[in-house]
């Protein structure tokens, strides 16, 4: 028995595939190009008289064939159309009974039959002409009826009749005649308007039964949506799907402000009813219409949380709306989380419920956060008035002279348990549903064998990333916090209970930090978010604690004391005891000037206390070295001693001792390796500012007191550096000390008149060029040459100017041609010597 052949590899019999296939196509053009000349023998062109004489190009075409028809075609039924309104406008008048019979019947019989014929000549453009001509003909009728036989009537009854009667007529026509695609469509549109004429008639005439406009809408969507849902035709369904956006969304619109107007649960029931019944339409077509399916269950959404809230906010006073609306927006997302959804909603229909629930959620959220915002900064109203005696109860604290003790502080704490409530349980949902990324048992299911569709997703395919556990963990935490801030106003405490509460609490929050491994088991973002809640509730405790001395410092001494245990004893990152030690630094800071206010001492004489900080905070970064909470402590302790200057700046010889204070604690940081190129040069600086603005002090005015301070010290300085890198530059070593005081001794000199200033200086200047001679150093001996030789020149101008006024005008050009005469003689050799003399002072340092 033969064995079979063995069968090739994949990839080779794939690359065997396609080469045949390629021959394939290769043979099938040629038969193709064969047949084509065969065509062309059997069946040549016939030959035209021009032929010899026209060249073989074509020019191209600018529009084809059938958009020219269609443009004959459109002109043509304008055209027609036109002339039939003129006719029935002008010529109907001036016809009998019988003749305008006749041409009714005749005109539209022809217009409504043509097209039959049109169609089965297959002439389907032209009979879609004849056949909007047809519809517009019916409206003509209608309306001339009308004008003549029945003017009696109410022209919205009548019109809406005419409008239901023609829908009818041109949705029979459009089934008989279904190779037309007009009328079916205008058939739709003409079924907008039956029910909203007859809403506006019964509105006209006050007796008439007749639905509101909001239900007329609303009856109207629902025939819109049946057809988007059932319609046969692609043109049907759209326009339908339009018809039903626009007056669905009229309806709710209009049930949303009848909701909110309602006074009472009474008046709250229809508008209710209309919402639930339109959400249901929304939500049907979302579900049964893809395109259609967000923005519907948006919007279906939406309507249910108006309604039920609508039905809760009437039910209760005006202020508690918000938690009204919430309470149906948590409801319509518990359903949309819950994990045994039987009817399995498609993914777009779960997307819409979320969106349209935490949109109400959002904007339930903004209503509380001006509340929130002012429990917080509403204290620092009493910035003003510090110490002037405390307000009469926690919402007269957050100033405003009382306009907030009326307010509904239980309302927005309401809303705030609700949200937190909705938080927490998206938190939790959400952890537990991260390991699988759905629901269990509900993953994405593939469409039944023999249906067509869409995978359908989960709702926790929606929401289900990594890191939304934590942000509504974190949320949920700071909203409760938010909660617990309120509850003295809520209370409508007195003001020492407020600021004990509130003191109470910002310790709470912060000692989460000392322990955060138990709640970052539940909650991972719970410590972070407390520790800013903390942060931030210190500063209001601290503003509503200003009102009194002893309220005062009572809160900054516990909350000092509270840094200080969180930044030694926390078991959380760096990061968080960074942040606490630097704000035990900032609420020492302001216990002491607290305490200098106490003790009556004028700004200034504060500032010296100040220093304190930036003391304490050296010696206690010179014990922790180089560890990285040191840098933020050392950067909060220097804002400490800014805040010391600043407020020296009014006394100078305060503003002196400040800066000299501050410049021992530079130097003494400057012993430290690792902070010695940073705080030595702060060092100097700071010395040297306090020695200018003790000079300023003292209203002294001679410069060399202001500079030979700095010369000293740097000359001192580049001595050592030179000696331990001999290969320093002069100008690098000595030239910024001399430049220090002789430039400024120099414009000194030629703006004053004295002889002491200009010996001086000249003495000095002569030393310091002999100096560099000496040693053959660039810097002092051209610094000194030519300050000395400024300095003489300074002495010897009032000689010369005497002496130039003594000789006569024509000697100056004269010496000066001669000089130039002179130099030129001897220009080579000039140019010799000052090679020389350049090349001599290059050798030089």
């Amino acid at each position: 028995m033969t064995k079979p052949p063995p069968t090739p590899p994949p990839a080779e019999e794939l690359a065997v595939l396609d080469r045949e296939l390629v021959r394939l196509d290769a043979r099938r053009s040629q038969l193709l190009a064969r047949r084509s000349y065969l065509l062309t023998v059997l069946h040549p062109p016939a030959p035209h008289a021009w032929a010899a004489t026209t060249t073989t190009t074509t020019r191209p075409t600018e529009a084809s064939s059938p958009s020219v028809q269609n443009v004959l075609l459109a002109l043509g039924g304008v055209l027609l159309t036109i002339a039939a309104i003129a006719f029935t406008l002008v010529s109907w008048g001036y016809m009998g009974i019988g003749g305008r019979a006749a041409v009714l019947a005749v005109v539209t019989s022809a217009a409504l039959v043509t097209p039959m014929a049109l169609l089965r000549r297959g002439l389907r453009s032209t009979a879609e002409a004849v056949a909007a001509l047809a519809l517009v003909l019916l409206v003509l009728d209608t309306y001339a009826l009308y004008a003549v036989t029945l003017p009696e009537v109410s022209g919205f009854a009548y019109t809406a009749w005419a409008a239901a009667l023609l829908a009818a007529l041109w949705a029979g026509y459009g089934l008989a005649l279904r190779k037309l695609r007009g009328p079916l469509p205008a058939a739709v549109v003409a079924a907008q308007l039956p029910l909203l004429l007859w809403s506006a008639n019964g509105a006209a005439a006050d007796a008439a039964p007749a639905p509101s406009l909001a239900w007329a809408l609303l009856g109207t969507a629902a025939l819109d949506v049946v057809l988007a849902i059932w319609g046969t035709r692609t043109a049907v369904r759209v326009t339908a799907t339009v018809g039903a956006a626009l007056a669905g969304g009229l309806a709710v619109l209009l049930g949303v402000f009848e909701s909110i107007v309602a006074e009472g649960l009474a008046d709250a029931a229809e508008p209710g009813a209309l919402l639930t019944v339109a959400a249901a339409l929304a939500l049907l077509g979302a579900w049964r219409v893809r395109a259609a399916s967000r923005i519907g269950s948006v919007v279906g959404g939406l309507a249910l949380i108006a309604g039920l809230g609508g039905l809760i906010a009437a039910a209760v006073p005006s202020d508690w709306a918000a938690p009204a609306y919430l309470l149906g927006a948590i409801a319509l997302f518990a359903v949309a989380l819950v994990p045994a959804l039987r009817a399995r909603p498609p993914r777009e229909v779960l997307w819409g419920l979320m969106a349209a629930s935490g949109v109400v959620h959002v904007l339930a959220l903004l209503s509380v956060l001006p509340l929130i915002a002012l429990q917080l900064t509403g204290p620092l109203s009493v910035l003003p008035r510090i110490w002037a005696g405390p307000p009469a109860d926690a919402r007269w604290a957050l100033g405003g002279d009382g306009e907030y003790a009326n307010t509904n502080w239980a309302a927005a704490a309401l809303t705030s348990i609700m949200l937190a409530g909705v938080l927490l349980g998206f938190a939790r949902w959400a952890a537990e549903h991260l390991s699988a990324g759905t629901r269990p048992g509900a993953a994405d299911e593939p469409p039944k064998a023999g249906g067509a569709g869409t995978p359908r997703k989960s709702a926790a395919g929606l929401l289900s990333r990594p890191d939304q556990s934590a942000v509504a963990g974190g949320a949920a935490t700071a909203l409760i916090w938010a909660v617990l801030v309120m509850v003295p106003s809520v209370a409508d405490a007195g003001y020492a209970l407020a600021v004990g509460w509130q003191l109470a609490l910002t310790v709470a929050m912060l000692a989460l930090v000392l322990r955060p491994e138990p709640i970052a088991r539940r909650l991972p973002t719970a410590a972070a978010v407390a520790l800013m809640c903390g942060v931030v509730g210190a500063l209001s405790t601290t503003a509503l604690a200003l009102s009194t001395r002893a309220a005062t410092f009572t809160v900054l001494g516990v909350l000092f004391t509270a840094f200080i245990v969180i930044t030694i004893g926390s078991r959380a990152g760096l990061g968080v005891r960074s942040i606490t030690g630097c704000a035990a630094v900032v609420w020492g800071t302001a216990l002491l000037g607290a305490a200098a206010a106490a003790g009556d001492l004028a700004l200034h004489q504060t500032a010296v206390v100040i220093v304190a900080v930036p003391a304490v905070v050296a010696l206690l970064t010179a014990r922790l070295g180089s560890h990285p909470i040191a840098v933020p402590l050392e950067c909060t302790g220097a804002l400490a001693g800014v805040l010391a200057l600043l407020l020296a700046t009014g006394q100078l010889p305060t503003l002196a001792l400040v800066l000299a204070l501050s410049g021992v604690i530079a130097a003494g940081t400057a012993i430290r390796t690792e902070r010695r190129s940073t705080a030595g040069w702060l060092a100097a600086a700071l010395f040297i500012l306090a020695t200018w603005v003790r000079l300023a002090a003292s209203d002294v005015q001679v410069p060399e007191a202001y500079t030979l301070p700095v010369t000293l010290p740097a000359l001192a300085v580049g001595a050592l550096r030179r000696r331990r890198d001999p290969g320093t530059s002069s100008w690098t070593a000595y030239g910024p000390g001399l430049a220090a005081t002789m430039v400024p001794s120099l414009f000194a000199v030629w703006g004053a008149g004295d002889w002491l200033r200009p010996l001086v200086l000249g003495i000095a200047a002569l030393a310091v060029t002999l100096v560099g001679a000496r040693l053959r150093l660039q810097a002092p001996l051209a610094l000194g040459g030519t300050v000395l030789t400024l300095v003489a020149l300074h002495e010897l101008a009032p000689y010369v100017v005497q002496a130039l006024d003594a000789l006569p005008r024509w000697l100056p050009p004269a010496l000066a041609g001669l000089l130039l005469l002179a130099v030129g003689a001897t220009y080579e050799q000039r140019l010799r010597e000052a090679r020389r003399m350049r090349e001599s002072l290059g050798r030089m340092r």
